[in-house]
């Protein structure tokens, strides 16, 4: 994340490096395997609309009950529930960046610029960090643009207490579950802001937005309503999403690699999780469990990813992780990328 880039910018230039890269183990390598998951890029342009539809007007009736529900636990039960469908409209946003769904569409490109607004990622910011992102999974020099900085076990004894603190911080869960405001209010508004005022200026006006309509809400309404329906369901959904970006990249059995060796496909198959969801929860999510899929090649839709893994081979036996509490307890312990053991780890203290 951007909050941190400095850590990164005073150490990687001397990080270590890794053993030579051993021979991959999928039958398919690069163009080949790319190749093989462009039919499944083809996207059902009236299905993409009607996923936009049901899950935007799921977004209002839940905001609804959060708003006119009797009973106060009941409110907070439909505020929850309205912050996971915020999750899935950020996937349709996320797909539109890419392409993936509604190419070309101007009427998708204001209402997922506004949806942007809504969840505190200009689409300037969006594009800029997480195509860098895409291009560069598992790479240790410039780890922190689109995800969470990543820094090697010598790297980290080399750093100064400020700097470790700075990365402690950066990957500790209260981040994540701050995230409404650690990654989405600072690191994806006001962080690129300081960073390009002219390309990302739209940053503190999203921010104003969002403080008028709180202070709108709170004051012709009450300020427990501004809170059940304009502040919980989005905290619900950034909490979600920060843990969702780190677990997609930071998981046992990872794999990591220099600028030197490293593969687009490999880093694709092997440095992004397939996490196992229930039904439910791959609804909300949009499929983004299916992350090996989706690195391998952007442009699949959401709802395709599915079937671009079962009919694809090298594709069938990712790395998995889950939301159990114990898989998130391992992908919370894992830190750092050890060179010499191959494998991410616990801090060394």
């Amino acid at each position: 994340m951007e909050t941190a880039a400095t850590v990164t910018d005073a150490l990687t230039s001397s990080s270590e490096s890794a053993p030579p890269a051993q021979a991959p183990r999928r039958a398919r390598e690069g163009k080949e395997l790319i190749d093989a998951s462009r039919p499944y890029a083809e996207e059902n342009r009236a299905r993409s609309w009607a996923h936009v539809a049901e899950t935007l007007s799921l977004l209002a009736l839940t905001l609804a009950c959060a708003a006119a529900l009797p009973w106060w636990y009941a409110r907070i039960a439909a505020a929850v529930v309205a912050g996971l469908v915020v999750v899935r409209g950020f996937i349709l946003f996320h797909d539109f960046q890419h392409g993936a769904i509604l190419r070309g569409s101007k009427p998708a490109k204001w209402l997922f610029e506004l949806y942007g607004y809504y969840v505190l990622t200009p689409s300037s910011v969006w594009k800029q960090t997480h195509n860098y992102h895409h291009a560069h999974t598992a790479q240790l020099v410039g780890s922190h643009i689109g995800s969470y900085m990543m820094l090697t076990v010598d790297m980290y004894q080399r750093a100064t207490p400020a700097q470790r603190r700075m990365y402690r911080i950066t990957r500790h869960p209260l981040t994540m579950a701050l995230g409404f405001f650690t990654i989405f209010a600072w690191g994806m508004c006001v962080s690129p802001y300081l960073r390009d005022k002219k390309k990302h200026k739209m940053g503190p006006w999203v921010l104003l937005m969002h403080a008028v309509a709180f202070g709108l809400i709170a004051h012709f309404a009450g300020l427990a309503m501004a809170l059940t329906v304009h502040f919980l369901p989005l905290a619900v959904a950034f909490a979600a999403g920060s843990y969702l970006f780190y677990a997609q990249h930071n998981f046992p059995g990872m794999h990591v690699e220099p600028r030197e060796t490293w593969s687009y496909t490999r880093a694709a198959l092997e440095s992004s999780s397939y996490m196992e969801l229930s039904p439910l929860m791959a609804w909300f999510t949009g499929n983004i469990g299916y992350h090996h899929v989706h690195h391998l090649n952007a442009s699949i839709p959401f709802y395709r990813l599915p079937e671009a893994m079962q009919a694809i081979p090298e594709l069938r036996d990712p790395i998995k992780t889950s939301l159990r509490p114990r898989d998130v307890l391992a992908c919370f312990r894992l830190k750092l990328w050890d060179p010499s053991r191959n494998q991410m780890v616990a801090y060394p203290d």
